[in-house]
């Protein structure tokens, strides 16, 4: 893996000094003459200037806006690289645009912010809000992104996002479904350890409650062990982490204080936390229910080596390594769910939307044929993206959070078309 990982750096630096950057601006409405300018500037685009005066919303259907993300971070939790800052997480911001665009047909742009504070953060993107139709936040450090996306949600008329809460919860239990319905496991009564308390696993704790599973059946472990009503920094969290306090108050409903008690009977275990291998113990496995489930998501390493998960008595094991079978990879999520938000002109991105992609990915499992080394798409299935963009406008629709109404056909071919058009025109880059 060393040796791939430096390969893979070595071509990275090639290419960016070659491209000098993976994205750029082009323009799609033609350009024969300088009479075009009259129409498409000044003076004919006083016209559809004034036509937005009249109402807002007219800027989704007169300017790019209607497909426009704001990728957002400080650069202070960038995967496996840590508080790079904004200029260093750029190439990862343009990764990520990259992705967008491939996936969903999404015109994303990044912006690396010059600052660490959380409320001025808030602050920028509120005033950035009329340029776009969607925020995406990327690569920020807990607890800050919980504080950060809570406020702009509750500020914003626009959906936002952060990818390392929403996007990895939404994977993940897209993998867990299938997960659950070969171990013959029903959700509402399995014990489920999530270890790792970071931005990625209480999101997840939240959106498997909202799916159906009890939060007294959860069981949280951060660096100081596990989550329990009493434990020493009970107080101190309530006041620097309310987004775990809250979890410790809901979850852990026998009230066990140790890992080992934890672990013992569980029949899930979503691990989310630091670079293994060795931090999930063979031991802690053995002592899991029948058939247990294990999800070890830490990149580039695993918390424990999938062999090693096996040999230990899992039935399925998922990483968040495409070399390995059952990639939890929020790729699947995000570029499909910004793809139909962004068609219905979206005011939020609810649980419920969330939830409805990770169904739409199990449903495509099924259909395909789930196997233990298949509980989850691959990122090459691209038929799944448009689905999953028409499952959460249909949602979206439902739930009374959509400008714009379409049928679920009309929303599947527009979706397929703009993808599909994505997909060649980048394929096509010499």
């Amino acid at each position: 893996m060393g040796r791939k990982l430096e390969d893979f750096g070595k071509l990275a630096l090639e290419i960016s000094a070659k491209y000098k950057g993976k994205i750029q601006i082009t323009p799609k409405a033609p350009v024969r003459s300088l009479d075009d300018f009259s129409v498409l500037y000044t003076p004919g685009v006083a016209a559809v200037s004034q036509e937005i005066t009249k109402d807002k919303d007219l800027s989704f259907r007169y300017t790019y806006r209607w497909n426009a993300v704001a990728i957002v971070t400080d650069g202070s939790r960038v995967l496996g690289l840590g508080n790079i800052g904004p200029e260093a997480a750029m190439p990862v911001m343009e990764g990520k645009a990259l992705i967008f665009k491939f996936l969903g047909g999404v015109d994303a742009v990044p912006l690396p912010l010059g600052t660490s504070d959380g409320d001025k953060l808030v602050e920028t993107v509120k005033i950035l809000e009329p340029a776009f139709g969607g925020i995406n936040l990327e690569d920020i450090e807990s607890p800050k992104c919980f504080y950060i996306l809570e406020k702009l949600r509750s500020l914003l008329n626009i959906p936002v996002w952060h990818d390392d809460q929403q996007g990895t919860a939404g994977a993940t239990l897209a993998g867990l479904i299938i997960a659950l319905e070969l171990s013959g496991k029903k959700s509402s009564e399995v014990k489920i350890v999530l270890y790792g308390t970071g931005a990625a696993n209480i999101a997840t704790a939240h959106l498997l409650n909202k799916y159906g599973v009890p939060y007294k059946n959860m069981y949280l472990i951060d660096s100081a062990g596990v989550l329990y009503k009493g434990r020493k920094d009970e107080d101190k969290l309530k006041t620097e982490n309310p987004w775990k306090y809250e979890l410790l108050k809901e979850t852990n409903g026998e009230g066990v204080t140790t890992v080992e008690e934890a672990f013992r009977g569980a029949d899930v275990v979503i691990a989310a936390s630091r670079q293994g291998p060795n931090v999930i113990k063979k031991e802690w496995i053995r002592s899991m229910a029948d058939d247990p489930i294990v999800f070890a998501l830490a990149n580039p390493v695993p918390e424990i080596w999938p062999s090693e998960a096996k040999e230990a008595g899992a039935k399925i094991v998922a990483t968040g390594r495409g070399d390995f079978p059952n990639q939890v990879n929020n790729s699947l999520i995000f570029p499909g769910v910004f793809r139909g938000a962004l068609d219905v002109r979206a005011r939020t991105i609810t649980d419920e939307m969330v939830i409805e992609a990770s169904r739409e990915l199990a449903s495509h499992v099924r259909e395909r044929g789930p196997s233990l080394d298949y509980i989850i798409p691959k990122m090459t299935e691209w038929e799944i993206y448009p689905r999953v963009a028409a499952a959460v406008a249909m949602k979206a629709l439902k739930q009374g959070v959509a400008r714009r109404s379409l049928s679920y056909d009309e929303l599947y071919e527009n979706a397929r078309k703009i993808i599909e058009n994505a997909r060649n025109h980048m394929s096509s880059i010499a």
